[in-house]
């Protein structure tokens, strides 16, 4: 059965202490703040989609990226995050340039990675 269509998306960021990342998610990534109890702190991601910072308490994050953005302009958005204080990762082989942002192979899209203050890596998607 496909979803209905007045169906919204729900993402999750798991996080040992989520209030700790509360400020980076609200006033760095400037994410709006829907609400929050005991499991999780909820933000909204526009169209009705929200992402929810879970908290699971022996959560260890991956080396892969937990959650994205897709944007209209990487370096802007690049620039805007780095004078907000975001370090992005540079990976050893990926022929990134020095903002971090890494172009695929044919152009179809380029991709810069960042984490947040606990370690979950979060990225940014320019698509061509």
């Amino acid at each position: 059965m496909p979803m209905p269509a007045e169906s919204r998306p729900i993402s999750f960021v798991l996080s040992r202490d989520p209030a700790a990342l509360k400020p980076f998610y609200g006033d760095v990534l400037g994410l709006s703040l829907i609400g929050e109890d005991g499991f999780a702190i909820a933000y909204d991601l526009g169209d009705g989609a929200m992402l929810r910072l879970t908290a699971l308490p022996s959560h260890q994050p991956a080396p892969h990226t937990a959650f994205g953005w897709s944007v209209p302009d990487i370096a802007a958005a690049v620039a805007d995050l780095r004078a907000k204080g975001v370090a992005f990762k540079i990976y050893e082989g990926f022929a990134q340039n020095s903002d971090g942002i890494w172009t695929a192979p044919g152009g179809g899209a380029k991709v810069a990675w960042f984490p947040d203050p606990e370690g979950n890596l979060l990225s940014l998607t320019q698509f061509s």
